[in-house]
């Protein structure tokens, strides 16, 4: 019996208690692999991406935003959901593109992950992006940001003070640290 059969919580039940725009929640009752049963509340999400957008000057393109979950500003990489059925790289140039105004030439999966998987299916796909072109940006009619370039310290100083603080971003940051690192030799 393999290790994913060993731990595997069979559903014996599932309730959606709310659906909405972007996500639905879930109470699944399972089944142990101890024979006890449990509750699992579950986010399905459609999935997102998001895109480290790096200027031919060696700088980081970010936006800063109200995110109400927080009540408070943050700086962020740009990101976005997929809408069904989208390719994320489709969904990353429409992202950067809206948020930021800037197009990309050249796009490079980073990295795929799970945002938050004890209670949340969310996937999200990390883009670099080089070779930019500045444009206008075209937020959503509801979203409101300020487009910010920055080197990789007013970066990491922002990260140290608490105004770059999600998982995305902050991941993004260490990734491009390494890449500056990797290039210097």
């Amino acid at each position: 019996m393999s290790d994913q059969d060993r731990l595997y919580e069979k559903t014996i039940s599932s309730q959606t208690i709310y659906d909405g725009r972007i996500i639905k929640v879930k109470v699944d009752e399972v089944l142990l692999p101890n024979g006890k049963t449990a509750k699992r509340e579950i986010v399905n999400h459609q999935g997102a991406v998001a895109v480290l957008p790096l200027t031919p000057d060696g700088k980081m393109v970010a936006v800063r935003q109200f995110r109400k979950p927080l009540e408070r500003t943050i700086v962020e990489i740009p990101a976005g959901k997929l809408e069904p059925g989208e390719e994320p790289l489709t969904c990353a140039k429409r992202e950067l593109e809206e948020e930021t105004g800037y197009q990309a030439a050249s796009y490079e999966l980073l990295s795929s992950f799970y945002t938050s998987p004890g209670f949340a299916d969310e996937l999200m796909h990390v883009y670099v992006a080089t070779g930019l072109t500045k444009g206008e940006s075209r937020p959503d009619e509801d979203e409101f940001v300020e487009v910010l370039e920055l080197t990789l310290e007013e970066a990491k100083e922002l990260h140290r003070t608490g105004e770059i603080c999600d998982a995305k971003t902050v991941a993004a940051l260490f990734a491009w640290e390494n890449r500056v690192l990797h290039e210097r030799g």
